[in-house]
């Protein structure tokens, strides 16, 4: 066929591969090439084949989406599980219930089941604020001596979530607080925090989580139980109520005693100038202006039963 075409012809013949309509313009056979027609009806044969290829490739796409929307679903349902099981693990502890079965399934998760339910930062903060609330009560409960040394208590890998032990500082300051130095104030971020955390940590930071999550001393913000579809609600309810009871505001002399959190974490809140806007939001202080802010000692007093209904 090459021998008896000229090189004009030999270049339309490979330019009919891509639009054949124009091929047909393009291309006259020539009464010399008696074998054109044979090679026309070729490539008209291959254009049949490429429409029904283009026909299960849609086909083949057309199931793909298909699957995907089945896992999605299936993501959906596994979201509520473990937002569900964090409840029940409160819960049953507040009713003085075993949870040893709900502690193994957390435990025995995979990682890869656990950042696929947890999707949003809605699900992630009830979770996770749950989950440290509820082993905070369990390890202490058990062995209550291990408070006297609290540095070493948070600090301890002791938490046993998807095949991996976790620390109380782990899931606060490099999950909660989405990778922030425990001893950075709120100002200062991990320079390389690992794959676990990446994967597991919110994508923005609540300052309100700081008046949810509790310690185990007598000063630390009550334990409620939290649920994703409440969740903010939840966490601006107990703020309110923490603020409100570990607060002193002295009008005539335009100061206010706050909690020793805001300190602890004052980047978290932006500052001196972003407390006084928290202390207005929540009808602390009536006024951010000439308000001198001092911080109240915090008890560390261990207390174990304090519950409260949000």
């Amino acid at each position: 066929m090459i021998a008896i075409l000229d090189e004009e012809k030999i270049h339309q013949l490979w330019f009919y591969q891509y639009s054949h309509e124009s091929y047909r313009r393009v291309f006259r056979p020539t009464p010399y090439s008696q074998n054109c027609k044979r090679t026309l009806d070729h490539y008209n044969i291959i254009i049949k084949l490429n429409s029904i290829s283009i026909a299960l490739l849609f086909l083949v796409l057309f199931n793909g989406c298909t699957i995907q929307r089945t896992n999605f679903e299936k993501t959906v349902l596994k979201t509520s599980d473990f937002n569900k099981l964090s409840e029940e693990f409160l819960q049953n502890i507040k009713n003085g219930k075993d949870t040893k079965a709900i502690q193994d399934r957390i435990a025995n998760t995979t990682l890869t089941e656990l950042t696929n339910s947890l999707i949003t930062d809605t699900h992630k903060l009830a979770f996770w604020i749950n989950i440290y609330n509820a082993y905070v009560l369990v390890i202490l409960s058990e062995n209550p001596g291990l408070y006297d040394n609290k540095k070493a208590f948070f600090k301890k890998e002791q938490i046993p979530i998807a095949g991996r032990l976790l620390s109380f500082e782990k899931i606060e300051h490099g999950i909660i607080r989405k990778s922030q130095w425990s001893l950075g104030q709120g100002r200062i971020r991990k320079w390389f925090p690992d794959k676990l955390e990446r994967q597991l940590r919110i994508r923005e930071r609540d300052y309100r989580i700081h008046f949810a999550l509790n310690c185990g001393a007598k000063d630390c913000p009550p334990v409620t139980i939290y649920d994703p579809e409440e969740l903010d609600g939840q966490l601006n309810q107990g703020t309110r109520l923490y603020l409100k009871q570990n607060s002193d505001y002295y009008p005539e002399k335009n100061e206010i005693a706050v909690t020793a959190i805001f300190n602890w974490f004052r980047g978290d809140f932006s500052g001196k100038k972003g407390i006084k806007e928290i202390l207005k939001k929540f009808e602390i202080i009536p006024t951010t202006k000439d308000i001198d802010i001092s911080y109240r000692n915090y008890d560390w007093t261990l207390d174990l039963d304090n519950w409260i209904n949000l």
